[in-house]
């Protein structure tokens, strides 16, 4: 490539859900932007992430509607997983959507530049030799699968981005790591018959959520038959012709099939530049304000390399703010605690704001109430065979701090929980709108009706 310079308005290194919804936002508030992706358009959440893993999930709901069949009265018998099938099925809706998504960019004048770029100056970006000037960089690399200290990924060693290309199902596996990854591939493979065990060094299962909600989940999987050792380590991994052999600090050896590392996933920020430019990097993620600005004119920073969730449409929601900030709209700041959380195993676990712990710790133990709906009770949850919890946390006198629910469809419901979290509503204001029946939403309902002083449904 030459050294010529090319003009923009913006330029965004990484296209993935934060970086693609910048450029979109950008152009559509008048400004011009390039794209600079090493890959391909839609990152980790498209191709080794969000999408394939629930593609491969919903693969493993109906492998479970059809054990279930004969107790619903429908004669159906599960033959097996076709798992080139299930892979075939995945890709399909990976590629109909990135080109869907690669359409959109080409139609609305975006440029896409394929190679790494390095940040040589606030206004100036490298990629391969050429070199990309504009008023705002915003630096949106995403992150990669975090291997645990000691451990080599190689052989039955692997992370998720190995997993979503597996060509075979395991008999067994070990699962490092109880968070939203380690969960769903847990549930995966269970509903397509491996026998799993669950690996986690703190004493609860998704610890980033309400200790409710972890106690439902391990009771949830202890009934489909998943082992979870929770408070203990991994203390060594040998692997030979006979599988692999992890030794954990309570004295035991669990023989696998495959060992599937999943402790969460590391900022992509190595090699960019940014410190030279004056940028604050600390562990690999980029400091920035609550606007996003890294404290170098110019320079921005969203998505998995800032400090908070690493959640799609986290980055997706800070993209769109900076666009409209170089735009020079205001834009209030996002709060991370309002951002609804799933994690889509069986059952899933959906939630927003404030755990009961956090809420505790802000307000104090008589600052707050608590109202919990269990799902047994609603008409909906027994007809979809489901059972969990729909748990509501308000300020005394005050709004709603969060809501925790486990359950068959948890992630439908939450859509409704984030908008009285973030638009900060009393339970007497949800008390009074009318909730279909029968839906699960009736739950969310009741809790409220119950918050009010009005419960329905409850005893005494």
């Amino acid at each position: 490539m030459t050294n010529a310079s090319v003009e923009a308005d913006v330029v965004i290194l990484g296209a993935g859900s934060g970086g693609y919804a910048c450029a979109l936002r950008a152009v559509q508030l008048g400004l011009t932007a390039i794209l600079v992706e090493a890959d391909r358009i839609g990152g980790t959440c498209l191709h080794r992430g969000c999408i394939p893993t629930k593609a491969m999930l919903h693969a493993a709901e109906v492998a479970d509607a059809v054990r279930s069949g004969p107790g619903l009265g429908v004669q159906a018998t599960l033959a097996g997983i076709d798992i080139e099938g299930v892979n075939q099925f995945k890709a399909g809706v990976v590629q109909r959507l990135y080109k869907g998504l690669t359409g959109l960019i080409e139609h609305r004048g975006i440029r896409v530049v394929s190679g790494i770029g390095t940040v040589k100056a606030p206004g100036a970006v490298d990629v391969d030799g050429q070199t990309i000037t504009a008023r705002h960089v915003v630096v949106a690399t995403g992150s990669r699968p975090r291997v645990a200290s000691g451990l080599e990924i190689a052989g039955h060693v692997i992370t998720s981005d190995q997993a979503l290309g597996m060509d075979w199902i395991p008999r067994t596996a070990v699962i490092l790591g109880g968070g939203m990854i380690g969960v769903e591939f847990a549930s995966l493979w269970r509903s397509f018959g491996a026998q799993v065990a669950l690996v986690e060094a703190v004493d609860r299962l998704v610890p980033y959520e309400d200790e409710a909600s972890s106690k439902l989940l391990q009771r949830a999987f202890r009934r489909r038959g998943i082992v979870t050792k929770t408070g203990v380590t991994v203390t060594d991994v040998t692997e030979d012709t006979t599988g692999v052999h992890v030794t954990v600090s309570d004295g035991g050896t669990l023989d696998t099939d495959i060992l599937l590392v999943a402790v969460g996933r590391a900022p992509n920020t190595e090699g960019l530049g940014l410190e030279d430019q004056g940028v604050n990097v600390e562990r690999g993620y980029v400091i920035v304000d609550e606007q996003c600005r890294t404290g170098v004119d110019g320079i921005w920073a969203i998505g998995d390399i800032v400090p908070g969730p690493q959640l799609a449409h986290r980055g997706f929601a800070q993209g769109i703010a900076v666009a409209e900030r170089i735009a020079g709209l205001e834009v209030p700041p996002l709060v991370d605690s309002g951002i609804p959380r799933i994690a889509y195993c069986d059952p899933e676990i959906a939630s927003v704001g404030l755990t009961e712990a956090q809420a505790v710790a802000r307000y104090g133990a008589d600052g707050i109430a608590v109202e919990t709906q269990t799902l047994g009770g609603n008409a909906r949850s027994l007809v979809l065979g489901t059972s969990g919890m729909v748990k509501v946390i308000r300020v005394d006198g005050g709004p709603i701090l969060g809501i925790h629910i486990v359950g068959s469809r948890a992630g439908e419901l939450i859509g409704e929980a984030q908008l009285i979290v973030n638009w900060e509503a009393l339970p007497e204001e949800v008390a009074a709108l009318v909730h279909a029946h029968p839906t699960q939403t009736e739950a969310l309902g009741e809790a409220h009706l119950a918050l009010a002083g009005k419960p329905l449904h409850a005893h005494g």
